[in-house]
């Protein structure tokens, strides 16, 4: 079973822009694709248009399975970054089995 995770970011809207911490922050994110074992697949593009519904960021990432996105999560590299997103950036998560039909 293949687990895709989908991660979209916005600057907290109380934290000021702060475009070099931003690039530190989305760089460290996008290596996380090639660093982290179990990843299959790995996506980080920015929003390419200014509307206000829009996100900043997206993330698309695919994995095994369950037991891969868990070892993802925990993986050292991964909770070293969570806190510093987390304090810049707004974060809605998804992780679904995108073969998977309710039927």
């Amino acid at each position: 079973m293949t687990i895709r995770h989908v991660v979209m970011l916005r600057r907290r809207p109380e934290v000021a822009e702060q475009r070099a911490l931003e690039t530190d922050l989305t760089t460290r994110l996008t290596g996380l694709g090639t660093e982290v074992p179990g990843v299959d697949q790995w996506s980080f593009v920015s929003n390419e248009h200014d509307r206000p519904l829009c996100w900043d960021y997206l993330l698309e990432a695919e994995l095994a399975d369950a037991a891969a996105l868990t070892a993802y999560l925990a993986h050292p590299l991964h909770q070293a970054l969570l806190p510093e997103l987390r304090a810049y950036f707004e974060l809605a998560v998804v992780d679904y089995d995108p073969r998977r039909t309710d039927e």
